[in-house]
């Protein structure tokens, strides 16, 4: 036992480049001896959390879903609002509940287990679904997921910032989207070996992986070694909501984060933007997808580990930089399809720019999660971390909403210039924040 132990630590000082894997700076003494075995059941949990999200995409395997089961047309568009604002939305309204409890892991276990039953029923929809109602029945169960993704995700922030000493978590988040990144890769390898449409039981397999994926994220969640927590300051979703405006008018700092977080949307905006001018220009179905997986899943496992290690020092000037990343890629796009000639009828051309903007957007997750957890204190971290993803729930649907009329009425090369603008000014506002690393 106590040579596992050593393994183990000398294994998590290795990862983190910490010669002294008991250097805690904001966590008890308790948490700092069990920090190496926490570090690695954070890793392991957000290797089954993302496993779990790549094969029930909701742009990608539930549209096929629908489309296996003969849902309407017009329910494909609702499946990404549903997932993103559904999981943002509602999590100002649980930290209250999450702060009523020593122990938050356990929100976190509630989570994923919720997580993992919702995707053992989209499995079945996939065997007996039909129709109207089974396109119903898995918009139905798909809310729950993302609500229960919500709970999940402010816990886990929670949990990470009781059990991860600062500066060390931002390399625990690189290395977990670096791991992720395989996993994304040995999904889209296996989806390239599919037919344009998959059939019930491919879809029911995929499905059933990602219920297990959800059930590991819930376990090693309830492995965690959690100290106890002060549980007061509790407060209820209305009192909540109080609080949190007279933040955003007090808090200056945590007031520009949230703007900045609000217009580095644009790189999650412009992904599917530019997979889709791939696809138009190639003419290719699922293996233009497949390729697209792919560089993504490569992207994360080389883009994640040194993203981690740059927030540590300074999440700001990540944030700033991928802010100049999201507008120099938006760009590329748009160039590549104005420039004339038969080598932008391959895929190719926008694979690359979509790998690179998947290192951006790697930049901007990891930026804003080590920012936002760095600079809440222990007290009101749940509350902050809720908040925020609250107004970006809000604004995912507002700035999403928008460009998809811009996209209609500009064309999507003319809506990456529009993003591109949007990336500056979130790299300017960036630049003035403080660094809450020091």
């Amino acid at each position: 036992m106590a040579e596992r132990d050593i393994s183990q630590s000398r294994l998590y000082e290795w990862l983190t480049g910490d010669e002294d894997s008991r250097m805690c700076l904001d966590i008890p003494d308790e948490a700092c001896v069990e920090q190496p075995r926490n570090f690695f059941l954070h890793l392991f949990a957000a290797l089954g959390n993302k496993l779990a999200d790549e094969l029930a995409s909701a742009r990608l395997v539930l549209p096929w879903l629908l489309g296996v089961i003969g849902a309407p047309l017009w329910m494909v568009g609702l499946l990404v609002p549903i997932r993103e604002a559904g999981a943002l939305l509602p999590q100002l309204f649980v930290a209250g509940f999450i702060r009523l409890r020593p122990e938050r892991k356990w929100a976190w276990v509630l989570g994923g287990t919720l997580q993992a039953l919702a995707a053992a029923i989209l499995a079945l929809l996939a065997l007996f679904g039909h129709g109207s109602l089974g396109g119903a029945l898995v918009l139905a169960v798909l809310v729950a997921l993302s609500l229960a993704r919500g709970l999940s995700s402010i816990a886990t922030k929670d949990v990470l910032g009781k059990t991860i000493a600062k500066r060390r978590r931002g390399n625990l988040m690189g290395w977990s989207g670096s791991v992720a990144g395989a996993v994304t890769l040995a999904a889209g390898s296996v989806l390239m070996l599919f037919d344009d449409r998959p059939g019930e039981l491919a879809l029911a397999i995929l499905l059933g992986v990602a219920a297990l994926g959800w059930a590991l994220n819930a376990v090693c969640a309830a492995r965690i070694h959690e100290t106890p927590g002060a549980v007061e300051g509790g407060e209820n979703a209305w009192h909540s909501i109080k609080l949190g405006l007279r933040l955003l008018r007090e808090d200056r700092a945590f007031l520009l984060f949230n703007l900045t977080r609000s217009l580095l949307l644009a790189s999650a905006l412009a992904l599917p933007y530019v997979a889709l001018l791939g696809q138009r220009q190639s003419g290719t179905e699922l293996g233009g997808l497949g390729v697209l997986i792919v560089v993504s899943g490569v992207a994360g496992m080389v883009a994640n580990p040194i993203w981690g290690k740059r927030a540590d020092t300074s999440s700001r000037i990540v944030l700033r930089n991928a802010g100049l990343g999201t507008a120099g890629c938006c760009l590329l796009g748009a160039a590549i399809a104005w420039l004339p000639g038969d080598w932008t009828d391959r895929v190719w051309p926008f694979a690359a720019v979509y790998a690179l903007l998947t290192i951006v957007h790697a930049g901007v997750r990891l930026g804003r999660k080590t920012y936002l957890v760095d600079m809440a204190g222990q007290d009101r971290r749940a509350l902050y971390v809720a908040l925020s993803n609250t107004l970006t729930g809000v604004m995912m649907l507002l700035v999403g909403g928008a460009t998809g009329l811009l996209a209609q009425w500009l064309g999507t090369d003319w809506l990456l210039v529009a993003l591109a603008g949007m990336g500056l000014a979130a790299s300017a506002i960036a630049g003035g924040l403080p660094d809450v690393e020091r």
